[in-house]
């Protein structure tokens, strides 16, 4: 017997444990041998994370179709894991290091620091993956897998000594976004561009050997001390004359050129721009065109460092900025001061370290040579985006890919597989002769020295040769050089007596490993196929590879999607996925970003404890419109809390009215139109729902459920066969108990991959009567089949079309909803004769109408319905005052019309539309539009009564 109300706290963990019991998550569960395979990698949370609302929309689209598809019979694999997070989880950890006041990173040492790192992850990684549970995400947990467990690890070795063998990674001095306070390499993920009030310095640098000077203007003064030009466009007949002329820089002294270039604007500001390689991404590419020697000004902690005048050296880049602008005001060099909004990138997670484009050594992949075949992927179709309009997003930046900066100066993550040794090169056909440490990549330190064996033994091969040339000598310098960076004096002065090749020939190299690791997107990136088993030749792989669609945020498109894409097309041969669906971003009710500071932010585990996992992943289901942001308002998830409870009661009242399953019950011997339409009914939603769900419209699927179920089964058919149900037994009676048990497997079979905990629980229960269920409805098969009468479908809408008429017209003329009324209809014709007269017992009974009647004219005083061929008139002037109810009603429609016209004057207000936040306008606009929609339901009312 069903409990009279439904709990989910005391279900859904009960319901949760059976299912893994069951194993029903496993890969190919419920699937019969040689299945069509269907499979999904989940976007690893991090490890650090904890479920937001994001997470909880995203995985609940991925537990759709997982379910869907599972309940359709094919073999599928939903594949779990995280990813290891690389700066947020050394911050965690270095957070609780300073709160013990244990020693620092630095002072344990690496080794000892990475140890605590895997111990917290073993105390609190798994966080997010339990809450994901909560959730109802039917992953296969057995497959779990990690960043930065011993087979991913392993996929990222080879993918990265592969790339470097062909070229595409290369070590190089560039531009990157700086932490000062990590002391990293950071991604642009990890940086947040916040408008701050600012200021821009007008300053003017003196022509060199002239009274002339120039004006410049710049956001970040300090950075003058590292300006290696001053640019202006070419076109710019202010100062062709100056191209080719030098400045001399203020403060430094330095001689720098005025070239042309057409970055410089000549409608902004004076129309000449400092430049300033080693901190500007824009001033590094004009140093490149013009050969600009990058100066870096700054320290890895965002101090000045000694390329700069004394003075300033060792001051914070904040406090040296006010020190320098007081002494080019001394010098009469600043010329003004600019209040200014500016946008300041702030590392995104503290919002509080201002983040500096810094040039520094770093390691690089050539991404333009992988964007190629992942661009003709999408061009050909072979991956396809949804909504569609995404493709030009990916197209606008994989046209125009950048270098990715894959090195990171952290400890927490894959140290890249490279060491450093000594350079010696003697010959011009064995290499050029370069500065730096000699290089290589392998895979362990046992591949490295064998290497290094081949290097250097090529070396001693060319010194025994007893070459005596200038490239010789060279060689012996530039080893000499290298060798004391590495030795001890007294060692290095032994072995340069005795040969300065002795350590070659005996293997003893020094070498010294990167101790940079790599991106957490670069690990991210071969997700799909590493979680398989690749590089190994897995079983998994070979069925599962690649995958067939991809769900994520649209913030990640090019962090993360287009770099599967790219190594999965490089290593694999084929695209990761056939489709990625892009889902957007939750909101709050008003259309604003959810953050903390504003306080806004709504916790998905706060709606799961509140109103249960079913309503919350219903909520999000039915509002992910494809390519619309979400406004969640809690009402929806009440809403969608009563559709639960609504669900819950129709079984109960099936359950005390003996609804039960039947073997070999075969709908369409039913008879009564009532039980042929309600078949019929179900067939349409289940087709519904499989093609909005296959076309990824989930929030089209779920209220295609929700109208059948609610609208269509409980408000309707329920309310219909109840006089059936509750009269004489009779094969009437038979029939209907067993259709609306049926009907009733249809639809939790129906809401499953949306609400999974209520639809198994009732599977349960209602499954201890009749015929044994032989699965638990996890693994049931998806409904199919079925079949439609057009006759009782045209007799039931009808009748639901007169009733729901009848109902409005009550509700609009204030009725009372005791009042039993007259209907007289006027001009029928045979075919509603015959239905007036086999559904007049329910008409009356569900319209609350008192008699039916035919009649030539319509009464005076009536309301009056055309359905069809008929007029329905009801008499209401003995019920209603009428006088008083046409003078409300006018009195309603004047009311609206003021409304819309006060909104219309805002909207009109140029001042107003400019200024008002766009949730602001989008609220003004929906209001207007209810106040339409209200209005012309009252002017019909009036007209009605007219």
């Amino acid at each position: 017997m069903l409990e009279k109300t439904y709990e989910p706290a005391a279900v859904e963990g009960r319901i949760y444990e059976s299912w893994q019991d069951a194993k029903a998550f496993a890969a190919g569960a419920g699937a019969k041998p040689g299945a069509e395979t269907f499979s999904i990698v989940i976007p690893p949370p991090n490890v650090t994370g904890s479920l937001h609302i994001g997470h909880a929309l995203n995985n609940t689209i991925q537990d759709i179709l997982i379910r869907f598809e599972r309940m359709r019979g094919k073999d599928v694999l939903w594949q779990p894991g995280t990813d290891h997070a690389g700066i947020a989880t050394q911050m965690i950890v270095e957070r609780k290091l300073m709160e013990q006041q244990l020693p620092s990173r630095r002072e344990m040492g690496r080794e000892e620091f990475l140890r605590r790192v895997w111990e917290w992850k073993a105390e609190s990684g798994g966080t997010i993956l339990n809450q994901l549970k909560r959730l109802g995400a039917s992953a296969d947990w057995s497959r779990e897998r990690f960043t930065m467990d011993e087979g991913l690890s392993e996929a990222v070795r080879k993918v990265f000594i592969g790339l470097y063998e062909k070229g595409l990674i290369y070590r190089a001095k560039r531009l990157v976004n700086w932490h000062p306070g990590l002391e990293t390499a950071i991604s642009d993920l990890e940086v947040e561009n916040i408008e701050t009030n600012g200021k821009m310095w007008h300053l003017k640098y003196p022509i060199e050997g002239s009274d002339e000077t120039i004006v410049v203007a710049t956001t970040r003064p300090e950075t003058m001390l590292g300006d290696a030009a001053v640019a202006v466009n070419p076109e710019d007949e202010r100062y062709q004359h100056l191209v080719g002329k030098y400045v001399i820089l203020p403060l430094v002294g330095r001689r720098i050129p005025i070239v042309a270039d057409e970055y410089a604007d000549p409608e902004m500001g004076s129309g000449a721009v400092k430049i300033t390689p080693a901190h500007d991404f824009n001033d590094f590419e004009v140093g490149v065109r013009h050969n600009l020697k990058p100066i870096n000004i700054l320290t890895t902690n965002g101090k000045i460092n000694g390329l700069a005048p004394k003075e300033y050296r060792g001051l914070d880049r904040f406090e040296a900025r006010d020190r320098i602008v007081a002494d080019l005001d001394a010098m009469g060099v600043l010329v003004w001061v600019e209040e200014k909004k500016i946008m300041v990138p702030y590392d995104e997670k503290s919002k509080q370290i201002v983040i500096e484009p810094y040039l520094t050594d770093q390691w690089f992949v050539k991404a333009d040579v992988l964007a190629e075949p992942a661009l003709a992927s999408v061009r050909e179709g072979r991956t396809k985006f949804v909504p569609k309009s995404y493709e030009n997003t990916f197209y606008a930046w994989m046209e125009n890919i950048k270098p990715w900066c894959i090195s990171r100066q952290l400890w927490w993550g894959h140290q890249i597989p490279a060491w450093y040794g000594p350079r010696v090169n003697t010959d011009p056909d064995f290499g050029r002769l370069d500065a730096g440490p000699k290089c290589f990549v392998a895979a362990n330190e046992e591949d490295v020295k064998e290497q290094a064996r081949a290097y250097y033994g090529k070396v001693v091969e060319i010194h025994n040769s007893g070459l005596t040339s200038t490239a010789y000598q060279q060689a012996l310098v530039e080893f000499e050089s290298a060798q004391r960076d590495r030795l001890d004096p007294t060692k290095w002065a032994s072995l340069k007596q005795t040969d300065p090749f002795a350590e070659l020939r005996d293997s003893k190299v020094p070498l010294h490993r990167d101790e940079d690791v790599l991106d957490t997107w670069f690990s991210s990136a071969l997700w799909p196929f590493s979680t398989m088993g690749w590089p190994s030749e897995t079983p998994e792989l070979a069925k599962y590879y690649p995958t067939d669609v991809l769900v994520t945020g649209f913030d990640i498109i090019f962090f993360w999607v287009a770099r599967m894409m790219m190594m999965g097309l490089e290593f694999t041969g084929t695209e990761p996925f056939h489709t990625v669906y892009m889902h957007a971003l939750v909101r709050d009710e008003n259309g604003q970003k959810m953050s903390k500071t504003k306080g806004n932010v709504i916790d998905p585990l706060v709606l799961i404890d509140t109103y249960g996992a079913d309503a919350t992943r219903f909520t999000l289901a039915a509002m992910a419109a494809q390519g619309r942001d979400m406004r969640l308002a809690i009402s929806r998830v009440e809403g969608y809390r009563n559709f639960v409870t609504k669900l819950w009661n129709a079984a109960r009242f099936l359950e005390m009215n003996a609804c039960q399953r039947v073997g070999g019950y075969d709908p369409k011997r039913n008879e009564l139109p009532v039980n042929r339409w309600i078949v019929g009914a179900a067939t349409r939603a289940v087709a519904a729902v499989t093609r909005q769900i296959e076309d990824y419209k989930f929030n089209e699927a779920a209220n295609a459920a929700y109208d059948f179920v609610w609208g269509t089964f409980c408000d309707w058919y329920v309310e219909l066969a109840k006089p059936v149900l509750q009269g004489e037994d009779g094969p009437g009676k038979t029939e209907t108990q067993a259709t609306a048990a049926y009907v009733l497997d249809i639809i939790l079979k129906l809401l499953h991959p949306f609400m999974p905990f209520v639809t198994e629980e009732l599977w349960a229960e209602t499954g201890k009567i009749g015929p044994a269920r032989q699965s638990l409805l996890i693994t049931a098969a998806w409904p199919t089949g079925g079949f439609e009468d057009a006759e009782a479908d045209a007799e039931l809408n009808w009748l639901i079309e007169v009733v729901s008429a009848i109902r409005s017209v009550r509700t609009e003329m204030n009725v009372p909803a005791g009042a039993k009324i007259p209907l007289q209809i006027i001009g029928a014709g045979a075919d509603t004769g015959t239905r007036v007269e086999s559904q007049l017992q329910t008409l009356m009974r569900l319209a609350r109408l008192e008699s039916v009647d035919y009649g030539s004219d319509a009464p005076k005083g009536s309301a009056q319905i055309v359905i069809g061929e008929a007029t329905f008139a009801l008499p209401l002037a003995g019920v209603i005052d009428i006088s008083a109810e046409q003078a409300r009603l006018a009195k309603e429609i004047a009311k609206e019309a003021g409304e819309i016209e006060k909104i219309d004057r805002k909207l009109g207000n140029e001042q107003f539309v400019a200024k008002a936040p766009p949730e602001v306008i989008e609220e003004q606009r929906q209001r207007r539009q209810d106040a339409v929609e209200r209005s012309g339901k009252l002017a019909a009312a009036l007209k009605r009564l007219s």
